[in-house]
């Protein structure tokens, strides 16, 4: 890290500090030998391993005692949210979805969940598209904890943890390219339903791959719960209480290590959430160890939520986009024998009707649908807790507006009260058991 001459500045104290601004490390350490002060101010990051993304953390140490810390955000900063002005409603989904990068099929619910309210045909969308949402956001859930856990091992050392974690991962992401064409970035859900349905053999290929993922979670926590390298790095390290947690806006595996068994799929349920039999689980602790277990039992509750998710899929078909053909997206892909463009049949569909089914289906595709003026929210269960979108209409084919409640930037203002007071190598960890994710952040 480039540092450079220190400055001495006169605390209310009398203590005096020292800011790193470029140059050499040994000025810094010359002069505050000379002084017999060792409190300096670093950077750790905005470009760090450790920040899990381009996070700028300010730190105050006192040796390697962490007394003050700030967070610098905005570095990943793309303008998604703005961007969205100027595309349809349905173009919205391509730009959310690669928000928090980790779990894109969350902004893809909740926004499509809010347009929805908007156009007033929240109850018409089909069963088996909203089932499908379900499947996708609980493989989802699963995958982003695999992250979680694994990235945070990575940062004690234990490379193990991160190759097993991306290994169960993997699972999930094929599941993901078999249904979306893609493994992230998926513009799969869309206003009114899913782009289409799920290709034959699918259920069949997420229950041959379940065993393997569930034997991923297990092995991490074989690997964990008991190590008593990982419990000393873990346990009561980056403690946060309830009262702190509530009064920061801490939401997800957070909030619910302390006690708090918040869950909107419980207390405001969305997609049929209420007709699925699932727990919540909760620790009376919110430390680092126990956000990490939480996490693993998460991940077992929505191995269960899946299996109930692929029961129905198998035991009854259906359409997956709204009946409305001015809002349904015009035509479902159909992919040619040479695995590029559409097939033979697919085309012969749109251009051998009639020439006003050809015009709407041209501008419905450029232009987009008209929305009536108003705003809607919608909030659903994150991997990282709540996600709040609040979209705005004027009556036009655009957003007016569209902002989302991120819950990795919510849950970052308890990293200060979690870290102050430890030592530099715990912040680390406790960063790591927040599970940010700066695309979500930097919207």
């Amino acid at each position: 890290m480039a540092t450079g001459p220190a400055t001495e500045e006169a605390e209310p104290t009398g203590a005096p500090e020292f800011v790193a601004d470029g140059g050499d490390w040994a000025e810094i350490t010359a002069e505050a030998e000379r002084l017999g002060e060792e409190r300096i101010v670093v950077n750790m990051g905005p470009v760090h391993p450790s920040t899990h993304g381009v996070l700028r953390v300010v730190l105050e140490l006192d040796g390697e005692i962490v007394r003050e810390l700030r967070l610098g955000t905005g570095y990943l900063h793309t303008g998604i949210e703005k961007n969205m002005e100027f595309r349809t409603w349905t173009q919205g989904v391509t730009f959310c979805t690669r928000m928090d990068y980790v779990g894109p099929f969350y902004q893809e619910v909740a926004y499509c969940l809010a347009v929805e309210k908007l156009l007033g045909i929240t109850g018409e969308v089909p069963e088996r598209a909203t089932t499908i949402r379900v499947l996708l956001m609980e493989l989802n859930r699963i995958a982003s904890h695999l992250v979680a856990i694994g990235t945070g091992g990575n940062e004690l050392g234990a490379t193990t943890m991160m190759t097993v974690a991306f290994r169960g991962r993997e699972d999930i992401l094929r599941i993901f390219e078999r249904i979306t064409g893609l493994r992230m970035n998926h513009a799969y859900i869309r206003p009114g339903g899913v782009a289409q349905d799920l290709p034959p053999g699918t259920t069949d290929y997420i229950r041959e791959l379940l065993p393997n993922i569930r034997l991923s979670v297990k092995e991490l926590q074989d690997l964990t719960q008991e190590n008593p390298i990982f419990k000393l790095r873990q346990q009561e390290v980056g403690y946060v209480s309830l009262s702190a947690a509530m009064a920061l806006g801490l939401t997800g595996p957070s909030v619910r290590a302390a006690g708090l068994p918040l869950d909107l799929r419980k207390t405001q349920p969305y997609c049929g959430y209420e007709t699925y039999d699932f727990e919540v689980p909760t620790r009376d602790y919110s430390d680092n160890y126990n956000r990490t277990q939480v996490r693993f039992e998460e991940c077992y509750e929505s191995i269960k939520i899946i299996l109930q998710a692929l029961e129905r899929l198998e035991q009854r078909e259906g359409p997956v986009m709204v009946a409305d053909k001015k809002i349904a997206w015009p035509a479902q892909l159909s992919v040619g024998s040479d695995g590029q463009g559409n097939s033979l049949e697919h085309i012969r569909q749109i251009m051998s009707t009639s020439m006003e089914s050809l015009i709407h289906h041209f501008k419905l595709v450029t232009e987009g649908f008209r929305v009536p003026a108003g705003q809607a929210h919608q909030s659903i269960e994150h991997s990282r807790g709540i996600l709040g979108v609040h979209v705005v209409s004027d009556g036009g084919t655009r957003p007016y507006r569209a902002h989302f409640r991120d819950p990795s930037y919510s849950n970052l203002q308890a990293t200060a009260i979690m870290a102050e007071g430890g030592q530099l190598a715990d912040l680390v960890v406790t960063l790591a058991s927040i599970d940010p994710v700066l695309g979500g952040v930097d919207r």
